[in-house]
């Protein structure tokens, strides 16, 4: 008697992927607020900032390439991967996070910590709008006011830390065309990067692991090219890529790597705008880990913000967007 082929695996149900996306949203919250603290103990301040974040996108393209042997699907990319392809649903993304991560670096400079917080969560919208025109993904009223209410539960958060910080009364038009603008243009971009990558891994379906190895390594050239004539291009070349690393200096550098591809994960299983919600949830998870580790309490700010995080969570959870029957 013939022996019958390994069937494949069934496709997963609804719950099995709810609570896949749950884990990768509830690790990517973990992750996300622990890595400040871990920065901060395990990061001597010698090193030089450019070889930390090298490091990371090279180990994160091992992590991903390790990952996608290990579900099968290195071969399968091997065989299909082209230039085009990784260019159309990689290459894009990557170059508008690094213009947008230019942008909010000249903003910053120009705005006071408070300001420059509030306006770039504007992103969560923009994220649902860039959402929208791509994918057609609609919201519902509900959803929407949930957008609002995360908004407000994330300046709230930065509002402690923003109010500190005053901006050194440069003139207006400064403030307007080096502070203001950049930093709404960074908010667009970082909404149209996050709804392209959902659109190469929900319609495209390229990988998400896939994506991360491709985006690191535009990154990591991009971040090379930068090297030939700024400051750390130049300690890297007096003092060494490894300069005033020790042994512990890997586990930030590599939590924030598996932070990297659990925000391709979350992206492509719940797309862009529940990762806002994510990241917004990871503020509230480092106000509580200052509090157990380093004794700081969270402020009122912060504790206002903790009902909004989970009002706008559970409505935007429970009201998703329903297309109306046509009635006969």
């Amino acid at each position: 008697m013939a022996t019958a082929a390994n069937p494949k695996r069934p496709p997963p149900t609804s719950d099995q992927m709810n609570a896949k996306v749950f884990l990768y949203s509830l690790l990517l919250a973990l992750q996300y607020g622990a890595q400040p603290l871990i920065s901060k103990r395990f990061i001597r301040r010698e090193v030089i900032v450019t070889s930390s974040v090298l490091t990371c996108e090279v180990a994160k393209v091992i992590c991903a390439l390790i990952f996608m042997a290990r579900d099968g699907s290195l071969k399968k990319v091997y065989k299909e991967w082209t230039l085009i392809g990784a260019l159309t649903a990689s290459g894009l993304p990557a170059a508008i996070y690094a213009l947008q991560n230019s942008l909010l670096q000249i903003s910053y400079k120009n705005l006071d910590s408070l300001t420059f917080s509030m306006l770039n969560q504007t992103k969560i919208i923009f994220t649902a709008i860039c959402t929208y025109l791509i994918l057609r993904q609609k919201q519902s009223v509900q959803q929407v006011g949930a957008l609002f209410l995360l908004i407000i539960a994330a300046v709230l958060l930065s509002f402690g830390e923003g109010s500190s910080k005053r901006s050194s009364g440069g003139n207006s038009d400064q403030i307007l065309f080096n502070g203001i603008i950049p930093v709404l243009v960074a908010s667009v971009l970082s909404g149209l990067a996050s709804s392209l990558c959902q659109w190469a891994s929900q319609v495209k379906k390229h990988s998400s692991y896939l994506m991360t190895v491709e985006m690191s390594i535009v990154g990591s050239l991009c971040m090379l090219v930068s090297t030939a004539k700024s400051p750390d291009g130049e300690a890297i070349r007096k003092h060494g890529l490894f300069h005033g690393w020790t042994l512990l200096t890997w586990i930030p550098v590599m939590s924030n790597a598996l932070g990297g591809i659990l925000v391709g994960l979350v992206t492509t299983h719940a797309g862009g705008v529940r990762k806002g919600f994510v990241i917004v949830s990871a503020l509230l998870v480092t106000a509580l880990l200052q509090f157990i580790f380093e004794g700081k309490p969270p402020s009122l700010y912060c504790l206002a913000s903790l009902p909004l995080v989970v009002s706008s969570i559970s409505i935007y959870q429970k009201y998703p967007y329903r297309v109306k029957k046509k009635e006969s």
